[in-house]
C-alpha cells in the first residue's frame, strides 16, 4: 500500500497517524481538527493514492481505525470516534450487570444528542438519543466513562456502580467559542489560514461575545471587545447622531475597510464636519448590522490595500453572518440608565431553514427603540451674558434670573432618541458537492430625534410669536433635529471548488441615504412668513461592486490567487426646501441650497495577484500586488509581503509584514459643498461653509485637486502557545501616511484685512470656508497585546475563560510640514491648526486595555469585563493656545449575569459601567504662560467656559471624550429558543 502526495510516493511502512493527517491537510488545503488522544501512538499504512478529494481519503484512512469525520465547512473537518452500538450481546452474565443511565446537556441546559458514551477498559458504549439521554449496562465497581461529541470538550466521569440502577447526569462544555482553530477569511487571498496559523494579526470575536456586552449595536459592542477599536457618543452634533464616528489604531473611520462575508460594504453618505473625532471623514454604518445575525467578526489589524483595495490602510473588518440553521431564537430586551432616562425596548428573531446537507437560509429581524438621555450642566451667567446676552449689567440680572429658574438653560445634552428596524438574510444553495450559489441582503431604517442648543430668551427672540403664544411668558425655544437613515446592501455570488481551482464570482450593491428635518425654530430671513418646520435636504451614496476571484493550488507548497474588482460609485447632495436655505437658514441648522445640490459619479477597476508559499511545515511566505485605476485621478500600484515562522514545535511563532497602501479620496470629500451653523467654543454658534475641492472658490484660493493618500505599513509580532488552553500574541505596527486628506480649519479674513487672501475673499464674497486638501503626512506606531486562558475548570461542571487585550499608541504625530496653499501661507493662516491636530492625533485614548472573564457553571453564566481607557487630549477653539485639555485614565466595569431557566428559556441581566464612572478632564499648561493662566481664577474659569459652552457640556465637552457620558445602564434580556 502506498500514499501519494502530488506525485511523491511514500514507502508502505507504518507512519504516525498525525503525520498522515498533516499531509492530507496540505494536499487538499483543508484544516483537520482532532483531539490529541485520538492519534497518540497510532500508526497507519495508508492507501489513498487514488483519492482525489478529502472525503474519500479520510474515509479510507479512518474507517479501519474506528474513527469518523464531519465537515463543518468546505475547508474545516473534525475527526471523532465512531459511536459504539448497543445491540451487541453482553458477555457478562446479566445478574452481574448494572444499569447506568442519565442525560447529557450543555452549559445552557440544552440536551446534546449523538454524544459517544464509552466505558474505558470495556467493550461497551452507546450514544445519547434526541433528548440527550443514555443508558448502558456495566459491571459493579468503579468505572471510568468517557463522554465526547463534536463541538464539545470531552469529559471523563468516575462512577461507582453498586446498585441495580445508577443515575449520572453530565454537562459538556461547548468549545464553539474557541476560535483558535477557525479558518479566517482575511489575511491572504491565496489561502485561508486558521487563526493561529495566519501570518498577520487577526482579532476573532464570536457573535455570542458581542451580545454578552449588553450593548445594543455592533459598534458599541466592539468598543468593549476589540482593544484597538474606539467609538463614542457625541453630545449634540446634529447628523453625527445618526452614526457615531469610530476608528481602529487611531486612524480615522474611513481607513478601515468593512466587509460582509468577504464583500465590500458601502460607506455612509455623511461627512463629519463638526469639531469631533473623525472630522472630515465618512464611515460605514456598523450599527446597521444586527448583532443577532453575526456569527463572528474578524478584524485584520494590518494594512491590506494590496488584497482589498482602497480604504484598508488601518485594516479590514470582516463580518461573518450566521449560516446553517440550529434553532429559532426570539429575544426581547429592555433597559434604562441609572438616571432614569434612556429607556430602551427591543426584540429580535433569528431563524432559518437548512437546505440539504450544506445549504441554508438564515434570517434576522430586529426592532429597537431608545429614549434620549440628558446630561446637562450648570450654565455660567456672567460668560453667557457676554457671549449670548447684551453684555450689560442689566442684561446680567436678566440672565441670572433666567438661570435661577433653569440652571441648565433648558439645554438637552446626551444621546438622541432612536428608532431602528433591521432586516438581514443570508443564504447558501449548493448546486452539487463542490459548487454553491450564495446571497445575503440587509436593510436598516433608523430615525433619530435630537436637540440643538436651547435658544434662551436672552439669546434669541421670537418677535413674530411663531414659537410661543402671545399670552405666554417667553422662555426661548429648543430647535429639534430629526434624521431618517436608510442603509442597504446585497450580494449575489457563485463559488465552485473543482480539482485544484476555486472560483468565486459575485455582484454587490449597497447604499446609504439620509434626509433631515428641523422643527421648533424659524428663519429670521423670512420674518413673519417663516415656517417653523423645515426640510434641509440630505445626502445619498450608492455603489455597485463586481468581483471575480480565482485560487489555484499548484502543489502542497504553492498556492496562487488572482482576481479583479469593478466598482461604480454615486454621491448625491439633496437640496432642502427653499425656506431652509434662504439667508442664513433657520436658527440651528441651515438647509442645502439648490446651487449646492449635486450628483457625482466615478468608477474604478483593480486587479491583484497573491502568492502563498509554504517553505516548510513551519515557515510561510505570502506576497500580493495590486493595480488600481480610477477615472477621476488615475492609477495606484501597491504591494505587500508577509511571513510567519513557527519555533519550538507550534508553541512559538514569529510574524511580520511590509506593505504599501492607498486610499482614494471619497466622492463625498471631493464634492461636498454646504453651509452649516457650527458651534465654536468661545464664539458661540457661527455660520460656516465647506466648499467643494472642484469649486471656483477653492480654485481662487489655490487649493490643489485631491489625490490619493499613500501609506507604508510595517508590522512585526510574536505568538506564544505554551499550552493548548493558553495563548498570547504581541504585535508592533508602524504606519506612515503621505498626503493625508483633511478638512481644513476655517479660512477667513485676517485681523488687519490687508493681505492678498483678504482681497480674494472679498472679491469672491467669501466670509469663511473650509475645504478638503492633502494637507499633512503622519506616522502612527503602537502595540497590540492579546492573551487568552480558556477552559479553566471550576468545580466539576464549570469552566472559566480569561481574556486580556490591549492597545498602546507609541506615536501619532505629524511628519514634515503642513502643505498650505501659497495664498493662505502668505496670510499667516494654516489649513491644519493646533485644534485640528488634537482632534486627529490625540483625541482618542492613548491606550485601552480589556480584562474579561467568562464563567459557565451549569445553568449559570457570568461575564465580567473591565475596560481601562487611557488619557485623551483635546485643544479646542476658544481654549488658550498655551493650555491643553486632558481626559483622565478611567476604568469601566461591566457585568452580565445569565441563567438558562429551561431548555428553551434563558434570561440575562447586564449592568454596564457598574460604578457609574464618567469622563473627567483637567486643563494642563503647555508652558509657563499656560501655568500662569491656570493660576488665575478668572482666566481659568474663562477657559473652562470655552470648552463647555459656558457649562452646558460639563462632562464630555462639545468636542467629545474618550468614552460615553451616560453612566450606569441596565439591560434585561429574555431569550427563547424554539
Amino acid at each position: 500500500m502506498v500514499f501519494a502526495v502530488q506525485g511523491q510516493r511514500i514507502a508502505p511502512n507504518p507512519q504516525p497517524l498525525k503525520d498522515v493527517i498533516a499531509a492530507l491537510e496540505k494536499k487538499f488545503r483543508v484544516s483537520i481538527l482532532y483531539r490529541e488522544q485520538l492519534v497518540q501512538n497510532r500508526k497507519v499504512t495508508p492507501d489513498t493514492a487514488g483519492c482525489n478529494n478529502p472525503d474519500k481519503a479520510l474515509s479510507t484512512l479512518l474507517t479501519p481505525l474506528g474513527l469518523t469525520y464531519k465537515k463543518v465547512s468546505p475547508t474545516q473537518i473534525i475527526i471523532s470516534e465512531v459511536p459504539i452500538p448497543t445491540d451487541k450481546k453482553e458477555n457478562m452474565p446479566a445478574e452481574k450487570l448494572r444499569l447506568l443511565h442519565g442525560s447529557v446537556r450543555n452549559e445552557k441546559n440544552e440536551p446534546v444528542p449523538g454524544v459517544s458514551v464509552i466505558a474505558i477498559g470495556a467493550d461497551k458504549g452507546t450514544v445519547t438519543d434526541a433528548q440527550g439521554n443514555y443508558s448502558i449496562l456495566l459491571e459493579e465497581g468503579l468505572q471510568k466513562v468517557y463522554f465526547s461529541s463534536v463541538g464539545y470538550s470531552s469529559y471523563i466521569a468516575s462512577v461507582k456502580i453498586e446498585h441495580l440502577e445508577t443515575f449520572k447526569n453530565i454537562i459538556l462544555n461547548s468549545t464553539i467559542t474557541d476560535l483558535s482553530g477557525v479558518v479566517v477569511a482575511v489575511g491572504s487571498r491565496a489561502s485561508q489560514r486558521t487563526f493561529t496559523n495566519t501570518s498577520l494579526p487577526v482579532d476573532n470575536i464570536n457573535g455570542a461575545d458581542l451580545i454578552s456586552t449588553g450593548q445594543l449595536t455592533l459598534d458599541k459592542a466592539l468598543q468593549y471587545r476589540a482593544p484597538s477599536f474606539n467609538t463614542v457618543n457625541m453630545p449634540v452634533h446634529d447628523a453625527t447622531s445618526l452614526s457615531d464616528p469610530y476608528e481602529i489604531r487611531n486612524m480615522g473611520p474611513c481607513r478601515t475597510l468593512i466587509l460582509i462575508n468577504g464583500k465590500r460594504k458601502n460607506p455612509g453618505s455623511l461627512v463629519y464636519i463638526q469639531t469631533s473625532p473623525g472630522r472630515g471623514e465618512t464611515e460605514t454604518d456598523l450599527s446597521a448590522i444586527p448583532v443577532e445575525a453575526i456569527k463572528r467578526v474578524e478584524i485584520l489589524r494590518d494594512g491590506a490595500s494590496a488584497q482589498y483595495g482602497s480604504d484598508a490602510i488601518a485594516g479590514v473588518m470582516n463580518i461573518i453572518l450566521k449560516d446553517r440553521f440550529e434553532y429559532t431564537s426570539f429575544k426581547a430586551n429592555t433597559g434604562i440608565t441609572s438616571k432614569g432616562d434612556g429607556f430602551s425596548i427591543g426584540n429580535s428573531i433569528n431563524s432559518g431553514v437548512n437546505i440539504g446537507k450544506k445549504g441554508f437560509a438564515n434570517y434576522t429581524i430586529s426592532f429597537q427603540k431608545e429614549s434620549r438621555t440628558n446630561r446637562p450642566g450648570k450654565v455660567d451667567a456672567e460668560q453667557d451674558n457676554i457671549d449670548l446676552g447684551d453684555g450689560t449689567a442689566a442684561g446680567l440680572e436678566k440672565v441670572k434670573a433666567y438661570l435661577a429658574q433653569f440652571p441648565d438653560a433648558r439645554n438637552v445634552n446626551g444621546t438622541p432618541a432612536i428608532t431602528a428596524a433591521r432586516f438581514l438574510v443570508n443564504t447558501g444553495i449548493p448546486v452539487n458537492d463542490n459548487a454553491t450559489f450564495y446571497a445575503n441582503a440587509a436593510y436598516v431604517y433608523k430615525n433619530i430625534q435630537s436637540y440643538a442648543n436651547y435658544r434662551t430668551a436672552y439669546w434669541k427672540q421670537d418677535p413674530y410669536y411663531l414659537l410661543h403664544d402671545t399670552a405666554e411668558t417667553y422662555l426661548g425655544f429648543g430647535p429639534t433635529f430629526a434624521g431618517d437613515l436608510n442603509d442597504y446592501n446585497a450580494t449575489l455570488g457563485f463559488k465552485q471548488e473543482k480539482a485544484s481551482w476555486t472560483t468565486d464570482v459575485s455582484a454587490t450593491i449597497g447604499g446609504n441615504k439620509q434626509l433631515y428635518s428641523v422643527d421648533n425654530t424659524w428663519n429670521p430671513a423670512l420674518g413673519a412668513q417663516s415656517p417653523t418646520t423645515f426640510r434641509p435636504g440630505g445626502y445619498g451614496f450608492h455603489h455597485i461592486v463586481g468581483n471575480i476571484d480565482l485560487t489555484h493550488t499548484i502543489n502542497e507548497h504553492l498556492v496562487i490567487a488572482f482576481g479583479t474588482e469593478f466598482r461604480n460609485e454615486t454621491f448625491t447632495i439633496i437640496a432642502g426646501d427653499r425656506a431652509s436655505s434662504v439667508g442664513a437658514g433657520p436658527v440651528s441648522f441651515s438647509g442645502i441650497a439648490n446651487i449646492n445640490a449635486n450628483t457625482a459619479n466615478r468608477f474604478n477597476m483593480g486587479g491583484y495577484l497573491d502568492v502563498s508559499y509554504d517553505v516548510s511545515k513551519s515557515m510561510l511566505l505570502n506576497a500580493t500586488a495590486r493595480q488600481e485605476y480610477y477615472n477621476d485621478f488615475g492609477g495606484a500600484f501597491v504591494w505587500k509581503v508577509s511571513g510567519r515562522k513557527k519555533l519550538l514545535g507550534d508553541k512559538l511563532s514569529v510574524r511580520s509584514s511590509l506593505s504599501t497602501g492607498f486610499r482614494a479620496p471619497g466622492l463625498q470629500q471631493v464634492n461636498l459643498q454646504i453651509v452649516q451653523q457650527i458651534f465654536t467654543p468661545g464664539m458661540g454658534v457661527q455660520t460656516k461653509g465647506v466648499v467643494s475641492n472642484k469649486s471656483m472658490q477653492a480654485q481662487v484660493l489655490g487649493v490643489p485637486a485631491l489625490k490619493p493618500e499613500r501609506s507604508q505599513n510595517f508590522t512585526a509580532g510574536i505568538g506564544l502557545r505554551p499550552a493548548r488552553n493558553f495563548s498570547i500574541t504581541l504585535d508592533y505596527y508602524n504606519i506612515n501616511i503621505k498626503d493625508r486628506i483633511i478638512l481644513s480649519s476655517d479660512i477667513s479674513h485676517t485681523a488687519d484685512n490687508n493681505t492678498e487672501l483678504d482681497t480674494v475673499l472679498t472679491a469672491n464674497g467669501i466670509i469663511g470656508v473650509s475645504f478638503f486638501t492633502n494637507g499633512i503626512s503622519t506616522n502612527t506606531q503602537g502595540l497590540d497585546l492579546v492573551a487568552t486562558w480558556k477552559n479553566i475548570r471550576v468545580f466539576d461542571a464549570g469552566h472559566l475563560t480569561i481574556n486580556l487585550a490591549g492597545n498602546y499608541t507609541l506615536a501619532n504625530k505629524l511628519l514634515g510640514v503642513v502643505a498650505n496653499p501659497k495664498l493662505i501661507e502668505e496670510a499667516g493662516q494654516q489649513v491644519f491648526d493646533y485644534m485640528q491636530e488634537a482632534l486627529l492625533l490625540t483625541s482618542r485614548p492613548k491606550f485601552k486595555t480589556i480584562l474579561g472573564s467568562d464563567l459557565s457553571l451549569g445553568k449559570l453564566s457570568v461575564n465580567v469585563n473591565n475596560t481601562l481607557f487611557g488619557p485623551a487630549t483635546f485643544r479646542s477653539a476658544g481654549l488658550d493656545r498655551n493650555i491643553k485639555m486632558v481626559f483622565k485614565t478611567k476604568l469601566v466595569t461591566d457585568a452580565n449575569l445569565g441563567y438558562q431557566c429551561t431548555r428553551w428559556l434563558g434570561v440575562s441581566f447586564a449592568v454596564n459601567n457598574i460604578f457609574n464612572v464618567l469622563p473627567e478632564y483637567v486643563l494642563k499648561p503647555l508652558n509657563s504662560y499656560g501655568q500662569q493662566i491656570l493660576n488665575d481664577p478668572v482666566a481659568f474659569k474663562r477657559n473652562i467656559n470655552a470648552v463647555t459652552f459656558n457649562g452646558r457640556y460639563h462632562i464630555a465637552t462639545y468636542d467629545g471624550s474618550h468614552f460615553s457620558q451616560s453612566g450606569t445602564t441596565f439591560l434585561l434580556t429574555i431569550n427563547c429558543k424554539l
